[in-house]
């Protein structure tokens, strides 16, 4: 069971735990499962740690803080996690932050309206922070986005 749990996709420690939990395993029976796992390292909640960082950061955009939070959901300690987000660096946050805001801002947006530009601005900050990026961050980023567009010739 625990075998085919890991065919499926990467697991740590925790989320493994869960499962033998829900089919009724014994405790000591599949803790020590999962002692086993880990010393011929089918468990290695460090590995799973970095494959998860790098693959939530690529295909969603996510923040250090979102990233941070599912890593602590899925039983990973803090010093491992923070070990894990060393691989992101700032500017690797703000091209994805920024690479969020390009794709969401709507070709045609008349920028020069004051108050579609703050609704639009509220809209993308907020598509942001549900990623986990700080607000500061997320609205300099985002009026710099706009910035760059105003005047484009895409505008209406």
């Amino acid at each position: 069971m625990v075998l085919r749990q890991l065919t499926n996709s990467a697991k740590s420690r925790l989320q493994l735990s869960r499962k033998l939990a829900e089919r009724n395993i014994p405790e000591d029976v599949a803790e020590a499962v999962l002692d086993r796992f880990q010393e011929v390292r089918l468990i290695d909640d460090a590995e799973f740690a970095d494959m998860w960082v790098r693959s939530r950061s690529q295909s969603r955009k996510l923040a250090k803080g979102s990233l941070r939070r599912e890593l602590a959901e899925k039983g990973i300690d803090p010093e491992t996690a923070a070990a894990a987000l060393e691989q992101l660096s700032d500017a690797d946050e703000e091209a994805a932050a920024r690479q969020l805001v390009e794709r969401k801002l709507r070709p045609g947006t008349d920028l020069s309206d004051g108050a579609e530009r703050d609704k639009i601005t509220r809209r993308l900050v907020s598509m942001l922070a549900r990623k986990g990026y700080q607000p500061s961050q997320a609205f300099r980023i985002v009026g710099e986005v706009l910035d760059s567009h105003r005047g484009a010739p895409h505008d209406v």
